[in-house]
């Protein structure tokens, strides 16, 4: 059985406040993303972040679709071959996970390029 409470009311001051904390929220996310997607800051450099909260509470599959190459079905099949959830954040990462999402990044791309044998 669900309890349901009630939402706190906020002043208009508070609601502002809220809000504005909240574009800058996605303002800086959406800049560590264009990072990955411009490759000036790697998937690894962004775990090695992890202890950032912006970092934290980014889901691992927006920084994973950020690559360039990477849509929602690659990511997917990538996310479940390194055993890690769908809805997993970065910051909820296991080490094992993280090292497991770099190696089969790492060999997707040597795969993908064009001197791969």
């Amino acid at each position: 059985m669900a309890v349901l409470m009630a939402v706190p009311t906020m002043t208009p001051q508070q609601r502002a406040t809220a809000l504005e904390k909240a574009a800058e929220t996605r303002t800086a996310r959406r800049a560590l993303l264009a990072g990955v997607k411009s490759g000036t800051t790697s998937v690894a450099e962004v775990f090695g972040r992890s202890g950032e909260e912006l970092v934290k509470k980014t889901r691992v599959a927006q920084v994973l679709r950020a690559v360039p190459g990477y849509g929602p079905a690659r990511v997917a099949a990538l996310m479940a071959v390194s055993g890690v959830a769908e809805k997993r954040r970065v910051g909820g990462l296991t080490e094992q996970q993280r090292e497991r999402l770099l190696q089969a990044l790492a060999g997707l791309a040597a795969l993908r390029s064009p001197g791969a044998a």
